[in-house]
């Protein structure tokens, strides 16, 4: 017969646990059956259970969460509380035959397109939902700097459900044969438990083949995926791009800090200043159209888009056609990549020649001739327009591109409109039209540090944990990360978010309106010191304190006072 074993994680209720021991002592023998039970307390372990049980034997866990399944010699048949236990041990031990359910194990990445906020709050999100459930859950956080907490196969390959966060593409390769349930990152920030629950429910089973050597087979070409829209994938190019954007920019900058603003000219060569400059603009700033447009083909037709997509971003500065054609061409060779990978339809023994021959061949050949041909001429006469309109810019209408930009990055903190006009502008840097990004960035650090100026001025308006939190944003302000912001708009959002807005449109028109230019995309005010990254230094500190102040008042004034007597007496 099948030996009866418990674990009672009692942790620090070492009186309660004991007690529960005892309790279900008796109840296992008015049923006749011997139980061997161990206690976890605080202070030790009473009774340790041996190291190996047999297979056929009943393990019932007593514990808040299932933490402590993972210290125990055989996988729990039943999970109840320490409460249900002193409550009603028999029933605790009546369902134990018939209630084994195994508890679902979760694996989730996060990723946003800067790789900075969403990406570590979408995590913590799908943490917290993953524990009010009781669930494990392990997450890898595709950061700016790369995968943080990469999962094992061994991970994978044990999880019953797999969720992608996610506000670009992520590759799905190693997931092949797992249910996968993708998502932004918005709902994993809003809602965990709501988001895990679903992708319980609605997640769908990767197709394509597992990765070997590194080569993606024929069946993972981009096929059996659930594909995500237009924007996703723009901001998946984005994403790979910006790199090559702060690199080059800086670069540049660090040239004209050295050599002055003949660094480039044919005087200053052999000169390190010299040198820097061709690092950042024959180096960086050359392969930033290529990124984008090759990387946007990755998000739509996977890794057989990338060769296409990059030969076409190079075809499109070449042309002249700038960022608008790397948006092209990337959009042509994904689409055209994935419509080739459908149409074409190989016997077994060569299918593996087609992701990393046939693929590339025909969509390079597809996106080179259209944009030599049809489409680059065309893109390149319409950049060329908008170059000149931005750069010919002044007054009035200066104004209103900032006042436009300033609103749209405090609209949603890093929603869609935010990264719309942050990518409107960074996809400017590489056609030397920097106002934009100056606007943008500008705008982007009014909110977090404007409610953290709020909590300041107007401290009877918010709680203890808001006045901390105000401090915690107010940094992550200073380093351009408008997300900070989000927990005060969540609490009111139809009074904070006009103010913040309001606030970021001021910055955002001054900052047009000095004429200040930014030649790199990130770093708020931590790369300002650096000689020629930004010019009109003094215009644009009054812009982003001007946006402050606005936002700042307009926030304390119109937040309601918390009901709490703390808040009120504080």
């Amino acid at each position: 017969m099948a030996k009866l074993y418990a674990v009672i994680d009692a942790a620090d209720s070492a009186v309660q646990g004991v007690l529960a021991g005892e309790a279900l002592r008796k109840a296992a023998r008015a049923k006749g059956r011997d139980i061997e039970i161990e206690v976890r307390t605080g202070q030790g372990v009473l009774n340790p259970l041996p190291e190996e049980l047999q297979a056929g034997d009943t393990l019932l866990l007593v514990a808040a969460n299932d933490e402590a399944a993972a210290r125990l010699p055989l996988a729990p048949q039943r999970r109840v509380t320490l409460e249900a236990v002193l409550a009603d041990p028999a029933a605790a031990l009546v369902q134990e035959p018939q209630a084994a359910v195994d508890t679902p194990r979760v694996v989730a990445i996060t990723s946003c397109p800067t790789g900075i906020a969403h990406t570590f709050m979408a995590a913590e999100g799908l943490q917290e939902g993953a524990k009010q459930l009781g669930y494990p859950i392990r997450v890898e956080t595709q950061g700016s700097v790369g995968a943080g907490s990469p999962l094992t196969a061994e991970e994978i390959a044990a999880a019953d459900v797999v969720i992608i966060a996610a506000d670009r593409e992520v590759d799905r390769a190693r997931f092949a044969g797992k249910r996968v349930f993708a998502s932004s990152t918005k709902p994993a920030i809003s809602g965990g438990k709501a988001l895990i629950e679903r992708a319980l429910a609605e997640a769908k089973v990767q197709g394509g083949a597992k990765v070997q050597g590194g080569a993606a087979s024929a069946e993972t070409a981009g096929a059996a995926t659930e594909r995500a829209g237009p924007y996703k994938h723009l901001m998946t190019g984005v994403s790979f791009m910006l790199p090559f954007v702060v690199a080059g920019g800086l670069m540049i900058a660090m040239a004209f800090a050295l050599g002055g603003i003949n660094a480039n000219s044919a005087a200053a060569e052999g000169t390190l200043a010299n040198a820097l400059f061709r690092i950042g603009a024959q180096g960086g700033f050359a392969l930033i159209v290529p990124a984008l447009a090759g990387y946007i083909a990755y998000s739509v037709a996977d890794r057989p888009g990338i060769a296409p997509g990059m030969i076409g971003g190079m075809l499109a500065a070449n042309l002249g056609a700038g960022f608008l054609g790397g948006i092209v061409a990337g959009f042509i060779a994904g689409y055209g990549v994935e419509w080739l990978n459908r149409l074409i339809k190989l016997p077994k023994n060569l299918a593996g020649l087609k992701p990393v021959l046939i693929l590339p061949l025909l969509g390079t050949l597809l996106t080179g001739l259209l944009m030599i041909y049809a489409v680059g001429t065309p893109v390149a006469a319409a950049l060329a327009f908008l170059t000149e309109w931005l750069r010919s810019m002044q007054g009035s209408s200066a104004i209103l591109l900032g006042v436009i930009l300033g609103a749209m990055s405090a609209f949603d903190m890093g929603g869609p409109v935010n990264k719309a006009g942050y990518a409107f502008s960074v996809g400017l840097i590489s056609s030397q039209v920097y106002t934009p990004m100056a606007a943008t960035m500008a705008a982007g650090m009014v909110p977090p540090l404007a409610v953290g100026l709020a909590t300041r001025l107007f401290r009877d308006r918010f709680t203890t944990e808001e006045r901390e939190a105000g401090g915690a944003a107010a940094v992550l302000g200073l380093a351009f990360i408008t997300e900070g912001a989000i927990p005060f708009a969540a609490r009111a959002p139809f009074r904070v978010i006009p103010s913040l807005m309001a606030g970021s449109a001021i910055a955002g028109a001054i900052s047009m309106a000095g004429g200040v230019e930014l030649k790199v995309p990130h770093g708020g005010v931590f790369v300002l010191p650096i000689p020629g990254a930004v010019t009109h230094l003094a215009v644009y500190g009054l812009a982003i304190l001007a946006g402050v102040l606005v936002s700042g008042v307009l926030v304390g004034l119109l937040k309601p006072r918390p009901a709490s007597a703390e808040a009120a007496a504080a």
